[in-house]
This record gives C-alpha cells, structure tokens and sequence, in this order.
C-alpha cells in the first residue's frame, strides 16, 4: 500500500472516535492532515481530539458533535463544517451501526438505514460546493452487502425485521449511493470510492443486542485488528494510485467486484431520489 504523505488537507471523517475511523484519523494526522470529525458522545470526541492533537500539536483539528440519525442533526453539522471550512480535500463517511431491534428515528426511519445510509447522503450532499479539485469521496460498505436484497416498498424495515438483513441493506445502499454519486461526479477531478474492511475487532456491534450481539463477540476473538480494517480506508483516502478512480468497490487495497444488486444502475438512481425526497436534500445531475 502507498505510503503518501499528504500535503496539509483537510480531511473531514465520521465515526472517528473508535474502531477503523480512530486508526484512519490519527493516520492521515501522522501523514499531515488536519482532520475535522463528527462524534456524537464528548467524552469520546475529546479523547480524539487531545490524541490528534498530541500527534500534530500545530494542526488545527476541530470536533463537530451530531446525532447522525437524526436528519436535522445531519443536516446542521453539515452546515457547521461548510461554514467554517473554505474548502474539503476528503471526505470519509464511516459512521455506522447495528441493532438487533427495530428501533425508528425521530424522522420515522429505520435506524441503521438512517445512520449508515442517509448520513453518507445528506452529508456529501449538502458539503458538494467545499470539496476541492481532485477532492476524494471515502465510504464504508462491506462484503454483507451481498446479503442485502433492496425493497424499495419496504426500505424501512417494517415487515419481518431483521437486524442483520437490515445492516445487509444499509451496505448495498452505500455501494449503489457511491455509484450513482460517481456518475454525478463525471467531467470533475473529484472521486468517490467504497471499501469492505473485513471482519475487524471493534466496538460496532457491541449494544446489537439478541444472539447476534453474542456472535459478534465470540467472532471478534479471529478478526482483523481495527489498523488492518483501516488500511483500505487509508489507501482510498491518500494514494496516488487511485486518484482518478471513481466508482469503485476495494477490498484489501484491490479494486473488486461487488454482487450483481450492487452493480444495478436503475436501483441505484431510485435510491438517490427517494433519499433526496425523505432528507429534502439533492445533488442535481448535470450528466444526465
């Protein structure tokens, strides 16, 4: 994997307080980044910040606390973040959940959807004009998305819910979300990029509940370690080698193939206009 060292960007991350996100950050802060994450504890996002800080003491990096469930929240943090920061080298969408019960937001959205699928949405979306030339769209999918099976009468989980189905469909979502939005990108500099992890050991899952919360526990005795999961991340974020690749799906550093849904390019336009609809949020398609 490249080593690049980055010249001073601003780097803009979700999820950053623990797991891959937290090993991402301080990465790319070692690397010369200023990074500018969103937490939703202050205990967690302080902690962050001093590590950041103490990695690169002259390097101005801020915390922006948000509810990334809830639509509003999104939508102002986003706005915080486009108000301070004149321009956004990287962008990387990582905040993510899971939970073993159907659990609806204040927007009434299933919550997995709305965390791992609508925040990636509504926070590109509305920081489209601070992105620089060849700035760089990260997302976090993974591989279960090849157990995900999108149904668009049914997007919110209310029939025989599933927490494992539902975080299966929130990571096709972030696939078929970076296709579309590449295709919107098309005559810019700027890329958009997703990435399957691996099985890594972190605090995702951890408050699930039910048995699966108990297999996630037992599995992470033989997962990756979160500096492992991350290095994709990382690779997407900073390496020369992919600067102009956009639209694709990495594992381990290689450019793979996602499952057949993911690669649906009619799904992947309605899923952009009904998220736009549910969030009042759109990116018009100068390419169509």
């Amino acid at each position: 994997m490249s080593e690049a060292i980055l010249n001073a960007p601003t780097v803009v991350i979700t999820g950053a307080t623990s797991g891959l996100g937290a090993v991402a950050a301080e990465t790319l802060a070692s690397r010369g980044a200023r990074i500018i994450f969103t937490a939703r504890d202050r205990t967690r996002g302080q902690a962050t910040l001093a590590r950041l800080r103490a990695i690169e003491p002259h390097a101005n990096h801020s915390v922006h606390y948000a509810d990334l469930s809830i639509i509003a929240q999104m939508k102002r943090v986003a706005g915080e973040i486009a108000g301070i920061e004149p321009q956004i080298d990287v962008l990387i969408n990582n905040a993510g959940m899971m939970t073993n019960r159907r659990t609806l937001t204040e927007d009434r959205l299933e919550l997995t959807f709305a965390t791992n699928h609508m925040s990636y949405f509504v926070l590109t979306s509305l920081l489209r004009e601070r992105f620089a030339p060849g700035a760089r769209i990260v997302s976090t999918a993974s591989a279960m998305h090849t157990r995900g099976a999108l149904n668009f009468d049914d997007l919110q989980s209310t029939r025989n819910f599933s927490g494992m189905r539902a975080y299966a469909n929130s990571k096709l979502c972030n696939i078929l979300f970076t296709r579309e939005l590449a295709k919107r990108l098309r005559g810019t500099t700027i890329t958009a990029n997703c990435f399957h992890p691996g099985f890594v050991a972190t605090r995702f899952g951890s408050s699930s509940g039910g048995p699966f919360e108990f297999l996630l526990r037992l599995g992470k005795y033989f997962a990756s370690t979160p500096r492992q999961g991350a290095q994709t991340m990382i690779y997407l974020a900073c390496a020369p080698e992919v600067a102009d690749v956009s639209g694709g799906y990495f594992a381990n550093c290689v450019a793979v193939e996602p499952s057949p849904a993911a690669r649906d390019d009619a799904s992947a336009k309605r899923l952009w206009e009904i998220s736009a609809k549910l969030s009042g949020v759109d990116w018009p398609d100068d390419n169509r």
